[in-house]
């Protein structure tokens, strides 16, 4: 009987901090994303920075729309210093596991600046939100962006496209 009770007391020990974070999304909750990153030679003369940000609302408590803005500025010795980036809107549907968020979505946007192309830009994205708190997360997540500039085959699009590799702090309001 004490070996019943015991392991019982476990599961639920186990379980209390899993509640604890389980709030998650609902409808009509907002959310934003922030992260950055940046790299400099030793003597830093050759710079690159990288900043990216989404806004998004919860149209049900498993459907996102999001608008997302991604910026990075290199400063090279030598080439002087460009920029480029990119505006995205985005739907991504979550399935709810407790603290942790899994998410599909697609993608639709704009790439410009002084080292690509300026072009649409489509695909599919996953990822997953990770709540350390009841209003906070950190986000893991990829996209494979393809490209609508000059060619009219899909297939080149997709294989010309590009991969989105993306960690950052997220907060839910």
């Amino acid at each position: 009987m004490l070996t019943r009770v015991t392991i019982l007391l476990s599961i639920l020990g186990l379980a209390l901090p899993a509640a604890t974070f389980a709030q998650g999304f609902t409808q009509g909750d907002k959310d934003l994303l922030l992260s950055g990153s940046g790299t400099s030679s030793s003597d830093f003369d050759n710079n690159v920075f990288s900043i990216a940000g989404s806004l998004g609302y919860f149209f049900t408590d498993r459907i996102e729309g999001l608008i997302r803005q991604d910026v990075l500025f290199a400063d090279a010795e030598g080439s002087g210093s460009n920029w480029n980036g990119a505006t995205r809107v985005a739907l991504d549907y979550h399935f709810d596991m407790g603290r942790v968020w899994p998410f599909i979505g697609v993608t639709l946007g704009y790439i410009y600046g002084d080292q690509v192309n300026d072009t649409w830009m489509a695909g599919p994205e996953g990822g997953v939100k990770v709540f350390v708190n009841d209003t906070t997360y950190i986000l893991g997540m990829i996209e494979y962006d393809f490209f609508f500039d000059d060619s009219n085959n899909i297939e080149d699009a997709f294989d010309d496209g590009r991969f989105v590799y993306l960690l950052g702090i997220g907060f839910r309001w």
